[in-house]
């Protein structure tokens, strides 16, 4: 019995040892943590420590001893003088035109001229010339020939002259080829090379056709040329007969002032022929003559147009001195610019004209060592088109 008694502490001090197990297993860092218990009033007296289960709230950090960079300082605004207000115009109509002055006796380019040395005329109106300089670049030109069997005494005209053009290109320029008859016919790209040129006109042995579509084919170069950058040039060399083209004179002269940057020389060919024969294109009497003379008659028009010069040699001796006045007139030329007054887009046609005047608003007279008085001529383009509103 005092062994049973003695032993019943120890028991119930065992018992006691083991229900406190299950709450160091409770703190063990390997057991996920239960849910937030709701919160308890910490003012109960029988309540055990208090343990902060809630969320974690960080600590305001204290102060930062450095200061925020002062702001960036307002720009002075710029005010116009006196208050006033000012405009500012971009689209600024501007022409440049391209003048030639040649002796008439000599055909040389007539250097050092000043701006108040030309007097442009606008539709009557007297513009004032911004500036004037003269200019040395190589060309762009395009050779179009007429090869028709019509006569072989036209085909070696128009071999000859356009020998004695492509004998005269620089290395720095381009020319291209083409022929026309009925249809027209690319001989040859544009090219800097002679030998290629050369052997594009060796292939003109013989004529398909006798028509001469000149119309028709002028049109179709300038289509081409207007695609080309710059200033580009055409020597037409032909008879200047045309018999079936689609377009009418009208309609290739309208196309003429609306293709821009385009000069036109012309050469005719058969001078000799219709002279010896007393007319022109296989007729005699007045019908041959009165044809010869509207053909001839229609190269000079495309050449005054553009700005260019006509030729009709008699003789094949003449082809290098017409080639010395093309390349004088080509490489050596004034280039005139001002803003016109009439500043309206409306793709109206601006006829112009181009004079010499002398300091005190004369005509320009020019003398030569032994002060004999020399002519020359102005040539320049007679007008141009102006730009439309969508432009």
């Amino acid at each position: 019995m005092m062994r049973f008694r003695h032993s019943l502490p120890i028991a119930a001090a065992a018992f006691t040892l083991l229900a406190g197990v299950p709450c160091l297993r409770a703190q063990s860092p390997a057991t996920p943590a239960p849910p937030n218990p709701p919160a308890q009033d910490q003012s109960s007296s029988d309540a055990g420590p208090a343990i902060d289960n809630g969320p974690i709230i960080l600590k305001k950090k204290p102060d930062s001893t450095e200061t925020a960079p002062p702001p960036a300082p307002d720009r002075e605004k710029i005010k116009n003088p006196n208050g006033d207000t000012y405009s500012l115009r971009v689209d600024v109509p501007l022409v440049n035109l391209n003048v030639n002055v040649i002796l008439d006796k000599t055909h040389q380019f007539v250097p050092g001229l000043k701006p108040n040395n030309f007097l442009v005329l606008e539709d009557g109106v007297e513009q004032k010339v911004d500036s004037v300089r003269i200019t040395q670049t190589p060309i762009t030109a395009v050779m179009l020939l007429e090869f028709a069997a019509n006569s072989w005494t036209y085909i070696r005209d128009m071999q000859q002259s356009a020998i004695g053009f492509y004998h005269s290109m620089r290395p720095q320029d381009y020319v291209a080829v083409i022929t026309y008859d009925l249809h027209t016919h690319i001989l040859t790209d544009f090219t800097n090379n002679q030998e290629t040129i050369a052997n594009s006109l060796r292939t003109l042995m013989i004529p398909g056709f006798s028509d001469t579509n000149l119309f028709d084919a002028l049109y179709e170069t300038l289509d081409r040329t207007s695609r080309i950058d710059g200033r580009k040039y055409i020597i037409l060399i032909g008879s200047g007969r045309d018999t079936f083209s689609k377009l009418t004179l009208d309609k290739i002269l309208a196309k003429i002032k609306a293709t821009p940057n385009v000069t036109i020389f012309s050469i005719g060919t058969g001078a000799l022929s219709a002279e010896m024969g007393g007319g022109g294109f296989g007729m005699r009497g007045g019908m041959g003559r009165m044809d010869t003379l509207q053909a001839q008659n229609q190269l000079k028009t495309f050449a005054t147009m553009t700005g260019g010069m006509y030729f009709y040699p008699m003789f094949l001796g003449e082809i290098p001195d017409i080639f010395s006045q093309i390349n004088q007139s080509i490489r050596n030329q004034y280039v005139v610019t001002y803003r016109p007054t009439n500043t309206k887009n409306d793709g109206s046609y601006r006829h112009v004209q181009v004079l010499l005047v002398d300091n005190e608003g004369h005509p320009l007279q020019m003398q030569d060592e032994k002060q004999k008085p020399l002519k020359y001529s102005v040539i320049a383009r007679d007008g141009y088109r102006a730009k439309l509103p969508v432009e």
